[in-house]
């Protein structure tokens, strides 16, 4: 036995039709439905580093290879799980996750509005006043103090001289 010859590309295609058609009565009529399934659910690329694929995970070098159908076999079997599993949880946990996000969301926004922005803008109110106040007290106790010590420090000399 050696390593088999044959050279073989391995997709798996889902056909939503045929998917859908057990659970057809339970949705609207296709025209009622929200927007398709084809269409790109992530346009900005927020989750580009999640396009994970089996040679992505998956690699043997030439030196180190099984035969082609349990490669192929190894392909369709992690493209199966991955999507089955993901739909799986996603039915599972997107709903009460979306729900929790949600409400951290409205938390965080609540926050940012109603506490942030007033505090950040009612400093900005006062930091002229305290600017003012900051720049006279410097002027009346510091600048007297660093002007007397630079003015008695200015006649000293410092010489090195090589031993």
């Amino acid at each position: 036995m050696g390593p088999e010859k044959e050279k073989s590309d391995t997709s798996i295609m889902v056909d939503e039709d045929e998917f859908n058609r057990s659970i057809v009565p339970m949705l609207a009529r296709k025209e009622d439905r929200l927007p398709s399934a084809q269409e790109d659910r992530d346009p900005d690329d927020v989750n580009a580093h999640l396009k994970v694929g089996f040679d992505d995970v998956i690699a043997e070098p030439a030196s180190a290879r099984t035969f082609d159908r349990v490669w192929i076999c190894s392909h369709a079997t992690f493209e199966v799980v991955k999507l089955g599993l993901y739909r799986l949880l996603g039915a599972l946990l997107a709903v009460p996750l979306a729900f929790l996000l949600g409400l951290v969301f409205a938390a965080l926004s609540l926050v940012h509005i109603w506490l942030v922005m007033p505090g950040i803008r009612s400093f900005l109110v006062v930091l002229p006043s305290l600017q003012l106040v900051w720049t006279s007290l410097t002027n009346m106790l510091v600048a007297p103090f660093f002007r007397s010590l630079g003015t008695s420090l200015s006649s000293v000399h410092v010489q090195h001289v090589d031993q």
